[in-house]
């Protein structure tokens, strides 16, 4: 077995400058910047989410989290808010993903699987080969109003574990990660990242202390339950 490598942890929701900076002095190698959703916490204007994007350091991932199925309206939105990552929350039509990819060669793609049964898993390992990562979270696009993320619920992690297993790129867990969880997320996904909102949050503001206890957590999850060879 390799070196172990420690589960990057992305931070969601982030609101502002200050945020950002606070969830990066606390481990963060992700943020999360929340555009327009049809349902979840954590919206914010697009001029906000330049304005982060722009203060944070090269190494930091930003995450332009979108709803937009559209690609050209997908990249207008990306022109406006500069992330080096976008966060497809939604499912999108065929070719959409060839079209962004080719569009936007230095910005990475992930796209957003909510992990609702084995069409989940299906659906994962079919898109994987068009995207630069895998995001595995608890919400239910088939819904009247659309559960894009944010819903803080844990899905059933077997089925993570087995997209984990079978992807051919890099899987973030999220949906209902908390200190008191991450151990066991960990030693049952064994995911490259880790993505949480409401976890690390008080009244809807990011809590230093919580930050503390997660990143922690998350190391001592690492030491108990070193990743395996294939964790992407």
């Amino acid at each position: 077995m390799g070196p172990t490598l420690q589960p990057r942890v992305k931070i969601c929701c982030i609101a502002s400058v200050e945020e950002a900076w606070l969830a990066v002095r606390a481990g963060a190698s992700a943020l999360g910047l929340v555009s327009a959703m049809p349902s979840g916490p954590g919206v914010i204007d697009e001029r906000t989410i330049a304005e982060i994007a722009a203060a944070v350091p090269p190494p930091i991932a930003t995450f332009l989290l979108t709803s937009l199925q559209d690609a050209d309206a997908i990249l207008e939105q990306h022109r406006r808010c500069r992330t080096n990552t976008i966060q497809l929350c939604d499912r999108l039509p065929q070719g959409a993903h060839r079209e962004l990819r080719r569009a936007l060669p230095g910005i990475a793609l992930v796209q957003v699987i909510h992990v609702t049964g084995m069409d989940s898993v299906r659906e994962a390992i079919a898109l994987a080969q068009q995207v630069n990562a895998l995001l595995l979270d608890s919400g239910n696009p088939s819904l009247p109003v659309k559960e894009l993320g944010g819903t803080g619920r844990v899905h059933d992690w077997s089925l993570s574990r087995r997209i984990r297993e079978e992807s051919p790129v890099s899987v973030f867990l999220a949906g209902g990660l908390n200190a008191g969880n991450v151990a066991e997320a960990v030693r049952a996904v064994s995911p490259f990242g880790l993505d949480l909102c409401s976890g690390v949050r008080t009244h809807g503001h990011l809590d230093e202390v919580k930050l503390k206890t997660f990143f922690e957590a998350v190391t001592v999850a690492d030491r108990a339950f070193p990743p395996t060879r294939n964790n992407r």
